[in-house]
């Protein structure tokens, strides 16, 4: 009986040769026991309300042109009057590491080596489809709302016409420094681990938002939007994950002595 149940499992994989890619390279499980599952979900479920509800409160005020907003060209004018030579290379340099070109080059050589590496596509699909969720949101937003951008004499690596709200570089550097750090750490689930991860994750998005206004292209709330966004795309992949790949196991019962 079961060399024929093998045997049938042999024709139905050779049969559905997706399924057996599938099977091996795309699924990826990971044993999760019902208080850390539960966990997970309230994260996600904060990560998701938290970037809607600071969304709207940004999405509302430049729209009416009040609330928040009053921060903006106080802050924008602050960098201005810190500009240096050194500090400019600087923050070209950050703007082009997370820009249009070289960023998707980085997550496109990140999740093809990570694919090889650890043959299995789940976590490399996750952060490919949460990139591109990114770009989408970016590009949809930015045509609705129509923000003009600070004005042009203020740009220091070239001329950018194109909408302002909300910043495509911060969302790009937020939407793959958040998803990366929680789909490596939640794999290594550690307190120092996740305090080292967490922390390289929001000095690198401070630092491309920073950029993004020093070098006088984007408001303080183009970039605070787009943290938002990436807190609302993060939680989705974090729900959509633990559904997908957290399989709950139960405690082992203890045996009485």
């Amino acid at each position: 009986m079961a060399a024929r149940l093998a045997a049938e499992r042999r024709r139905s994989r050779a049969a559905h040769p997706w399924r057996t890619f599938h099977d091996r390279y795309v699924v990826e499980t990971r044993e999760l026991d019902a208080g850390s599952r539960r966990r997970f979900r309230v994260i996600a479920i904060a990560c998701v309300g938290s970037g809607a509800v600071v969304f709207t409160l940004m999405l509302v005020s430049v729209l009416s042109d009040s609330g928040v907003t009053a921060i903006d060209l106080p802050v924008l004018e602050w960098l201005l009057e810190s500009r240096s030579p050194v500090l400019t290379t600087v923050m070209i340099v950050l703007a082009v590491v997370f820009g249009p070109i070289a960023l998707p080059v980085i997550v496109l050589a990140v999740c093809v080596g990570w694919g090889f590496g650890a043959r299995h596509a789940w976590r490399p699909l996750l952060l490919a489809g949460a990139m591109a969720t990114g770009v989408v949101l970016a590009q949809l937003i930015g045509r609705t709302v129509g923000r003009e951008r600070p004005p042009i004499d203020l740009m220091l690596h070239g001329t950018d016409l194109t909408f302002s709200f909300p910043s495509g570089h911060v969302l790009g550097a937020s939407d793959f420094l958040l998803v990366t750090a929680y789909l490596v750490l939640s794999r290594r689930l550690s307190a120092r681990n996740t305090a080292v991860g967490l922390t390289l994750a929001v000095v690198g998005i401070v630092l491309a938002a920073i950029s993004r206004l020093y070098l006088g292209y984007h408001f303080a709330t183009d970039a605070l939007a787009s943290v938002s966004i990436s807190l609302v795309v993060v939680g989705s992949v974090i729900a959509v994950d633990t559904w997908h790949a957290g399989r709950v196991v139960e405690p082992q019962a203890r045996v009485s002595p």
